[in-house]
């Protein structure tokens, strides 16, 4: 067997704004330093993007339309058309990629499995997602409850899936959010398995309870919360980050077992 390293590439999505997920990121990949490294590429704020040598890439949330016509978007979608391309050509190792929330819109645009429009109003807390057929025996989801918890934070949303388009590119919906009886607006799909390599979720699997809680205790963030979403909708985020059912075990499970079964599955193609 080879010595080198597993390359995992984070994409940062941000576009310079502070956030939290991506530091969870990192955290996560940190977690694997025993057999990968991992580099940071700031893709929006400053057009790094990394080349296509990399074994693992992982691209993050960010604030914003998914539909914006910014000067990285291009290089963006080529690096991700150049790792399918790779993937659909290749007979031994792959190129896995995990996309998160704004760039799973972003990426859900591209492919055209569906309508991505603003919502009516901001999601945002610890929310129950609902697994779907396939959701239900997909390794991504495995071990999770149904409904799920996980964090939501998002003005856009991914609805009206084109079936054609899953079924034509081999995709497939993993779950949607929550049921929402008092309204009748169309439930957004919130994780796709692209491929047996390519998975991307709506919600955010990275977030960390435990500094997820130490953020949202400092008064200001505190404030930002209540002032936006009401103290009723921060009281309840905050009693469902220490519940080990809730995002302890999506944090625990979804993202870290991602990551070691690409690591599996690339240290058997070094062997073979």
């Amino acid at each position: 067997m080879q010595n080198k390293k597993i390359r995992i590439a984070i994409l940062d999505m941000n576009n310079d704004e502070p956030n939290q997920g991506l530091r969870c990121i990192a955290d996560i990949a940190h977690m694997f330093n025993d057999v990968a490294e991992s580099k940071i590429f700031n893709v929006r704020g400053n057009l790094e993007l990394p080349d296509t040598s990399f074994d693992i890439y992982i691209s993050s949330g960010g604030p914003g339309s998914p539909l914006e016509k910014g000067p990285w978007r291009p290089l963006y979608l080529d690096l991700m058309q150049q790792l399918w391309d790779y993937n659909k050509s290749s007979t031994d190792q792959k190129k896995y990629v995990f996309l998160i929330c704004y760039s799973f819109q972003v990426m859900c645009d591209y492919f055209k499995l569906g309508t991505i429009k603003p919502r009516k109003s901001t999601s945002f807390g610890i929310l129950p997602i609902h697994k779907t057929k396939d959701g239900k025996t997909d390794r991504l989801l495995k071990g999770l409850d149904d409904p799920f918890f996980a964090v939501d934070s998002r003005d856009w949303q991914l609805i009206q899936p084109r079936l054609k388009v899953f079924k034509d590119k081999g995709c497939s919906i993993l779950s949607l959010e929550k049921i929402r009886t008092h309204v009748e607006y169309e439930r957004a799909i919130m994780a796709v398995r692209f491929s047996e390599e390519v998975v991307g979720t709506q919600f955010h699997p990275e977030a960390d309870p435990i500094g997820m809680k130490s953020y949202f205790l400092n008064d200001i963030n505190k404030n930002i919360v209540i002032n936006n979403f009401g103290e009723a909708k921060y009281n309840d985020m905050m009693d469902k980050m220490d519940d080990p059912d809730k995002i302890v075990k999506t944090y625990a499970l979804i993202l870290p077992r991602y990551i070691e079964h690409a690591i599996s599955e690339l240290t058997k193609q070094l062997i073979s």
